[in-house]
């Protein structure tokens, strides 16, 4: 048995495959970032899963690619873990950025992968090899254009007093915006950025207020100025975009895209179809 996942900061995607690449099952579990879960909450969520649990020593092969895998370190991190909890399996781990490589860019064909998920990453791939520009320093400093980035956002204008009232009106309404509540979660409790991206669900719905249309401009703008032209050829090769926030606001970002004299490659919600197609020509 094979299993191929992607995991974001809020949820991760499995697959199951036979020998012949036939689909098994298909489950999810809540997402298994390395750099902000404890071995012990990773395992919580790996046993408390029936399909995973019932078939851990059936899976051969296990190919991971995960938030928060960037460095080799994290990446042995979870490599140990899954090695105890699926032991007859090879495993490899890869950060995310791979995932929305091969779910979007073919072998051989250039082009820009950006991530605007829960978090965000950007990397030039030449069709063989991945480069990045930028080292990610997670989602206090980074993540431009990202859920937990507009999420941060919306909470910081609405106690700064910024949001315009109509708007805080209904934001107060729809969360809960006390600010011991949301020091406990920022602070006290697991995944402080899966918490900010929950706030960008507000953005989505809201899209085109003229403050939320100004703040997810800028946004965008400012993840292309950081991220995407760093690569001397932004301008001349697809970019591509993977991510809950690039598919839902995908017209507004396509409106940034094309302001830059980018070439918009495909935007895609979740790459874990492509990463199925991707290995059922290795298998």
């Amino acid at each position: 048995m094979v299993l191929i996942t992607d995991s974001g900061a809020t949820k991760a995607d499995w697959i199951a495959m036979d020998s012949q690449g036939d689909q098994l099952f298909m489950t999810q579990t809540l997402g298994l970032s390395p750099e902000v879960l404890s071995k012990e909450v990773i395992e919580e969520r790996l046993a408390n899963n029936f399909e995973l649990a019932k078939n851990s020593h059936k899976v051969t092969r296990l190919y991971f690619y995960g938030a928060g895998c960037g460095t080799e370190r994290m990446r042995r991190f979870l490599r140990e873990i899954f090695g105890e909890f699926f032991p007859k399996a090879k495993v490899v781990v890869k950060e995310d950025t791979y995932a929305a490589i091969y779910s979007t860019t073919k072998v051989g064909h250039q082009g820009i992968v950006c991530i605007l998920g829960t978090g965000s990453n950007c990397s030039y791939y030449d069709g063989h090899q991945l480069f990045q520009k930028v080292t990610s320093l997670g989602y206090i400093l980074m993540d431009d254009g990202s859920g937990n980035f507009f999420g941060r956002k919306l909470v910081r204008d609405f106690y700064y007093h910024k949001m315009p009232q109509d708007l805080a009106h209904l934001f107060e309404k729809e969360y809960n915006l006390d600010a011991d509540v949301i020091k406990e979660n920022l602070y006290k409790k697991p995944n402080p950025n899966t918490y900010l991206a929950t706030f960008a669900r507000f953005i989505v719905e809201h899209k085109e207020h003229p403050y939320c249309k100004g703040v997810i401009d800028k946004g965008f703008q400012q993840f292309i100025n950081n991220h995407v032209m760093q690569f001397e050829l932004a301008t001349k090769v697809p970019v591509h975009f993977v991510g809950s926030i690039a598919y839902y606001l995908q017209e507004e970002l396509k409106a940034v895209v094309e302001r830059n004299d980018l070439v918009l490659g495909q935007i895609r919600q979740r790459p874990i179809e492509g990463l199925v197609e991707f290995h059922k020509e290795t298998i």
